[in-house]
């Protein structure tokens, strides 16, 4: 039986990349006196990397081989960077916040009522995770959330299956019993390899990303007055959002295929 929902944040609970990520990044960079601007288009290239640290070390690597620093001091100067990053963005989301994508707060409380467990699996900071939350979801969002993998908790970021791997031990659950919801490539392939069911909510950065073999390709959850489109094969006629019945019906269909 079904027991536990597992959510990605960034791109999956809401559209976080471009106007929050991408913007506290570019302020970090103005903080600390580069002329370094990640635009639209040049942030949807860095999203193939995934983790803050890790993004910005692969566009150090790229675009300023230059920069005169030994390893360590690399490791300061990328430390520095994301805790100014992280103040922006929590910054960013006091002032108003991100709203949710569509149908994850209805999903998220339909689910609680059911008895499903909820957990999330990111490679974001646990302070940015905090943020979003209390700005976007409400003051007592994180008590949601029975476990909560984030950041450097583990070493391996997705695509690796190392931080769904480390929120089933934190749960004590088999990935079989549980589903997880992801919006990228990178993330879809962490929950496969971790043996995870994966429904898939893209958004503009990730339509074109192939997810082979995920229980649902859609653009969003869907609300009572905002049908979602299916991007896959749509399992059965009239379906316009996602609740607990419809997850209980993928996961059966799941489990008769796996």
């Amino acid at each position: 039986m079904l027991q536990a929902l597992i959510f990605d944040v960034d791109g999956t609970l809401a559209d976080t990349e471009r106007q929050g990520h991408r913007v506290a990044f570019n302020r970090a960079f103005a903080e600390a006196g580069l002329s370094w601007a990640w635009d639209e288009a040049l942030y949807g290239e860095l999203l193939a990397v995934t983790g803050g640290k890790e993004r910005m070390r692969h566009f150090i690597a790229q675009h300023h081989p230059e920069l005169p620093l030994s390893t360590a001091d690399l490791d300061i100067f990328i430390a520095d960077l994301q805790a100014k990053k992280t103040r922006h963005y929590t910054d960013l989301m006091a002032s108003g916040g991100i709203p949710a994508r569509p149908g994850v707060i209805r999903l998220l409380k339909e689910a609680m009522t059911s008895g499903l467990r909820l957990a999330i699996a990111t490679t974001t900071t646990p302070q940015n995770v905090d943020a979003l939350l209390a700005a976007s979801f409400g003051k007592d969002a994180l008590d949601w959330f029975e476990v909560i993998g984030a950041g450097d908790v583990v070493a391996k970021k997705k695509p690796a299956p190392d931080i769904y791997q480390w929120v089933l031990a934190e749960m004590g659950l088999s990935p079989r019993v549980c589903m997880a919801f992801e919006d990228s490539e990178n993330g879809f392939l962490s929950s496969s390899a971790a043996g995870l069911p994966t429904l898939v909510t893209v958004n503009d950065y990730t339509a074109g990303h192939d997810f082979p073999g995920a229980l649902l390709v859609i653009d969003h959850l869907g609300e009572p007055n905002q049908a979602l489109t299916c991007l896959s094969p749509q399992p059965w006629p009239s379906f316009d959002r996602v609740d607990v019945e419809a997850l209980l019906r993928l996961y059966a269909m799941w489990l008769k295929q796996s």
